[in-house]
This record gives C-alpha cells, structure tokens and sequence, in this order.
C-alpha cells in the first residue's frame, strides 16, 4: 500500500470517528488521495457516475426501500400481526413468537431489517410492555433480534448490493436465504421457549372461533406478495429489479384497497424513499471510488495471495470472515463493510472455491448480526429511539441473543447444503 493510500484510509477513519458521514467521509478521503498523486479530482465523480448507471440491479434498491415504507405507512403489519397472533398466540410467551413470526413474514416484504424495527417491531414493543407483561428491555432486544431476520429471507436490499458488486445471481442468493432465515428464526423460537418457562410470560387470551375467517382473509392479500415475488423471479416472468418494482406497484395498490393509505401518507413514504435511497447512493459512489484505489493498489490481490499461502480450507476460510466480520459489524456500519470487505476478499473466494452464494448468504447474516452487536448496533439505537426504552437495558439483554444467533450463523458455514440446495434444486450450478 502506498503512503497516499495509507493516508486516505486514515482520513477516512477519522472523518467518521468525528461524525462525519460514511459516504462523505470516502468522497472527501477519495479527492485526498487524488490530489496527493497529482491525478484528476473528476475521477470520483466518473467511478461514482459510471458505477451507478452500468447496474441495472441496483434500482432494486430505492424499489424495495419504497415498498418497504408503504406497507410501514399503511398499516399493512397490523393485518399480519393479528393473523399470527390467532396462529400461534395460545402459546406461552405467546407475543414473543409472535414477534419472531412477524419479522419473518415481514421479511418476504420489505428486504430491510430497520424498516421491519421501525415498523411491526414497535408496535410489537408496544403490546408486550403493556401493562408491564413482558421486560422492556428482553421485548426491545428480542425484536432488535428478530428484525435481523429480515434482509435474510428474499427479497433482500443487502443481497442485491452484494449481487451487483460480486456478480453473483441475485435469484440464487434470494432462494439461498430462505433456509438461513427461518433457521434463524427457529432458533430464537427455541430461546424464547426456554426463557418463558423460567421467567413465567404470559399466555395470550384465544381468538374467538367466528374472528378466524376474517382475520384470515384480511391477511391473505399481503401474506401473497413473497409467493408472488419468488414466483415471478423464477418463473422468467421478472429479472430481480422489476420484481422490486411490481413489490412497490402491490403495496401501493393492497394500501389503496384497504383504505389505509391517502395522498399525504403516499407523500411521506416518498420522501423517506427518496432520503434513504440518496443516503444509500452517496455511500456507494464513496465506496466505488475507495474499491477503485483498493484495486489500483492490488491490494485484493496481495490479500488473497496472503491468504491462499496459509493453506486454508474453504471452511476454515468462512469461519474466519464470519469472526472478522463479527468483529468489524460491532464498530462499522454494515453497508461500508459490504461496499469495501466484499470486492477485497471475493478474489480469496474464487481461488479457494468457495461458492459465492454461500459466501454471500454467510456474510449478510454477519452483518445482521453486527445490527445488534454492541457498542454500534444500529438497531439498538433505533429500538431505543422509537420505544424510549434505555440503552443499557437492551444492551443487557441482547447478548443471550446474539449468541444465539452466532450458534445459528455457525450452522450455516459448516453445512453449505441448508443454504445451497433450494437454489441448486432451481437450476443454479454452483
């Protein structure tokens, strides 16, 4: 690495250590570096340019972010969640399988794991704080917990950037985190089951039996959209971009037809649409420009050679991106590691044979799990903010939740197969 290089990563470090934004932090770390090796300052704007318009698949990106602030908008979340509270609420601790089982079907929607805290994770929150019936902290971490879920279980805003930067098929890696997901899921099933019995959580009242079919019926609509997603992806009927785009058109029309959403709500989703997208772009031309002087300096190369030499198996390999990861998720944001980590080690990928689905799924569970991992933890700070519950008591409990969720990741490095066999029974040849 050059001193100029050297330099513009210090920079970088200390820009965001001040407060300054990821993505102005590489933009402004990014001309550093060109003016000290006398190139042209117009580069960053050409990498940024350049990047953005030659991947069609990241327009999925604003696409899912939309859809995901519909149904967020529209109350969308309401109907699912008293579909599964009649499901599975009878059961002890009832509110927080429910939890769990909201996350997981919300997952199928929106592709984004803030987007499930901010929406159903509240008012989950706010049902099991009620009246004092569940901790404020265990029903904070668990919903920060069970939000990971996800952008795990297609369709999945972090799976598509990974997608375009590696060029990896998108499809594949949506059918791959299928089986991730719900083992996720059932983990922290398993957990709540321990911790309900020793604690004494309560047990819900029953549905009467004439709520059933229409409870049933007013979920329906918004339960298909994950059916019609995958459906239409592996159909041929859609590419994943336009798949994005029919997720947005559906929640627009399932708000309008359930008479939840008017022409002010539909306003605000698209200016919180068209703010997270423009925070999500920004960090992407930072991160192109900070991947082009990573590549002109070879140092994916030199990386790769280092690790090749030691003789690593493919598994040994995964066992330590998921420790780096882990590590590097509990102090950096998830998307600059995505953006910087994955065109730095995808050369190790290729020469070590791992398949690059597999890497893929494992390194966004990675991150998920950094969301929750203090003392960054970004869903923590938005549970915190929209429940007022105090930091250090979702701090406190989240730990049982990350090792359970760190037991979960691990299954999914050493048994490949859970991740790869829906996509291979589809036709993917990895």
């Amino acid at each position: 690495m050059s001193l100029a290089a050297a330099i513009m990563f210090a920079l970088f470090i200390a820009a965001c250590a001040i407060g300054v934004p990821i993505g102005f932090s590489m933009i402004v770390a990014g001309l550093v570096y060109l003016l000290l090796i006398g190139g042209d300052i117009g580069l960053v704007a050409a990498q940024g340019i350049n990047g953005l318009f030659s991947s069609f698949i990241l327009l999925a990106v604003p696409l899912f972010i939309f859809a995901a602030e519909v149904m967020t908008a529209s109350n969308i979340s309401d109907r699912l969640l008293k579909f599964v509270m009649m499901v599975i609420g009878r059961l002890r601790g009832g509110l927080a399988y429910v939890n769990i089982a909201v996350s997981i079907i919300f997952a199928g929607m929106s592709g984004s794991a803030l987007a499930d805290a901010a929406g159903p994770g509240k008012l989950m929150i706010d049902m099991m704080t009620k009246n004092g019936r569940y901790p404020r902290g265990f029903a904070g971490a668990l919903t920060a917990a069970s939000a990971t879920i996800g952008p795990i279980i297609p369709p999945s805003i972090p799976m598509v950037i990974y997608g375009a930067i590696s060029g990896t098929s998108i499809g594949a890696l949506f059918l791959a985190g299928v089986v991730p997901g719900l083992l996720m899921g059932l983990a922290l099933c398993v957990q709540v089951f321990i911790v309900a019995r020793r604690r004494g959580f309560p047990v819900e009242d029953p549905v009467p039996f004439t709520a059933v079919r229409r409870t049933t019926l007013r979920a329906a609509p918004a339960l298909m959209l994950p059916v019609i997603l995958l459906g239409g992806i592996y159909s041929g009927a859609v590419t994943p971009t336009e798949a994005a785009a029919v997720a947005a058109a559906y929640a627009m029309l399932l708000a309008f037809i359930y008479r939840e959403m008017n022409l002010r709500s539909l306003y605000q989703s698209l200016l919180g649409s068209a703010r997270a997208t423009a925070i999500v772009a920004i960090t992407v031309v930072g991160a192109l420009f900070i991947n082009y002087v990573v590549a002109s300096e070879q140092i994916p190369y030199a990386l790769g050679n280092w690790i090749t030499s030691l003789g690593l198996s493919p598994v040994a390999f995964l066992l330590l991106v998921s420790v780096l990861f882990l590590v590097l998720g509990a102090v950096l944001d998830t998307l600059l590691m995505l953006l910087i980590m994955v065109p730095i080690l995808m050369p190790s990928v290729h020469a070590l044979g791992v398949d690059p689905v597999h890497f893929g799924v494992v390194v966004v569970v990675d991150m998920m799990i950094g969301l929750i991992t203090p003392p960054y933890g970004e869903l923590l700070f938005l549970i915190s903010g929209v429940s007022r519950i105090p930091l250090a008591e979702l701090i406190r409990e989240s730990w049982a939740f990350i090792l359970t969720l760190v037991i979960a990741l691990l299954a999914i490095v050493l048994l490949p197969d859970l991740v790869l066999f829906i996509p291979r029974s589809a036709g993917y040849g990895g």
